[in-house]
């Protein structure tokens, strides 16, 4: 490949080469909130892949070691944050919990599995950001139980506009690994896409609710 790779293209192209991540522009996609989208992402894969997870691993651990150096909890969302958040937490030698989408309706009722003290300092680790609303409502669970959540970071992000707005709007401070943009450069070099079917995803990604009835 001709094409000089970030760390950000190398995992787009990872994900893409695993099945991680699949794009189809004729046969969408749905996802659990009713969009369709030509874009389906299932990044619990790369747990089934050593080297590559071993790699995305680093990845959390440097910017976490980087930027969030007083780090002293590591959170997962659950599902998909949860089998990398606790191979992030290993790596760094710290606690690790995850959070559900809401509290469990039985036994100890708990919405946090894990210990958790009062004002620590935890970082929250997601597998995929589309609207962002179930990561910033782990977030929020988090600091109803005082938790000093101190940033997110998530292994991919569609980038949509939703998604920029709810997070700016918390006030999180927030990154990913791979994105969108690096996505498209890369199925696009290794011709997993077409020209074509590249526009086609442009235009999802501009209004995600409204794609298929244009279509």
């Amino acid at each position: 490949m001709s094409l000089e790779l970030t760390t950000s293209s190398k995992i787009a192209n990872y994900l893409l080469q695993i099945k991680a991540i699949k794009l189809e522009t004729e046969k969408p996609f749905q996802w659990s909130s009713g969009i369709y989208s030509p874009i389906y992402c299932d990044n619990r894969i790369v747990l089934s892949f050593p080297k590559i997870r071993k790699l995305i691993c680093d990845c959390f651990v440097e910017i976490i070691k980087k930027k969030y150096s007083d780090t002293e909890l590591v959170a997962g969302v659950a599902t998909g944050g949860i089998g990398m958040g606790m191979l992030i937490a290993e790596k760094l030698d710290l606690p690790f919990v995850y959070v559900r989408p809401q509290a469990k309706k039985h036994g100890r009722k708990n919405q946090i599995e894990g210990l958790i003290k009062k004002n620590i300092k935890a970082i929250v680790i997601e597998d995929l950001i589309s609207t962002g609303k179930s990561s910033l409502n782990a977030v929020d669970a988090l600091k109803k139980q005082k938790v000093n959540v101190i940033g997110l970071i998530s292994l991919f992000s569609y980038e949509l506009e939703d998604a920029k707005k709810n997070i700016s709007k918390s006030g999180l401070n927030y990154c990913s690994l791979s994105n969108f943009s690096d996505l498209i450069k890369i199925a696009l070099s290794t011709n997993y896409i077409n020209t074509k079917q590249k526009e086609e995803i442009f235009k999802w990604r501009l209004n995600p609710q409204k794609w298929k009835e244009a279509n």
